[in-house]
């Protein structure tokens, strides 16, 4: 299985960052990949097993299932149905925890999922940058750095 894991700290609390990345359909909202989404059959987009139906701005389209949700935890899982990046059993979290020196947010998403031989250390960079890393950096200049 491949591993991707990315994190960070915002400079907000979990309790102002978390309602803008719970959102399963808030992608476009906060990562400067996603173009729109929509919650397929009209499901609440905070029920589990919903599926989030998205394209990216290059046109692709994927679908995921949201697997788990915690605001407890401050966290959520969700797996990749369909994807042009060949990816299978994807599986990724994207979770937070309040630092509290300084009112912050501690976050990292990580994703373990198996890709076709020889194209595991590809898509690991890929989804590591392209994806956690640009959408935590974009989250982070939305609080303000």
């Amino acid at each position: 299985m491949a591993k991707v894991f990315v994190s960070t700290v915002i400079g907000a609390p979990v309790g102002q960052v978390w309602p803008v990345v719970r959102d399963f359909n808030g992608l476009p909202a906060w990562t400067p990949f996603a173009a729109e989404s929509r919650i397929e059959m009209g499901a609440p987009a905070d029920q589990i097993g919903c599926v989030r139906n998205f394209s990216l701005k290059d046109g692709a389209r994927l679908r995921e299932r949201l697997l788990a949700l915690s605001d407890y935890d401050f966290s959520m899982t969700y797996s990749i149905l369909e994807s042009p990046m060949g990816v299978e059993d994807y599986v990724a979290t994207l979770s937070l925890k309040p630092v509290t020196d300084g009112d912050r947010t501690y976050i990292e998403w990580t994703a373990e999922f198996r890709v076709p031989a020889g194209n595991d250390q590809e898509l690991v960079t890929f989804i590591g940058e392209n994806v956690f890393h640009a959408a935590l950096q974009a989250l982070k200049q939305r609080f303000g750095g």
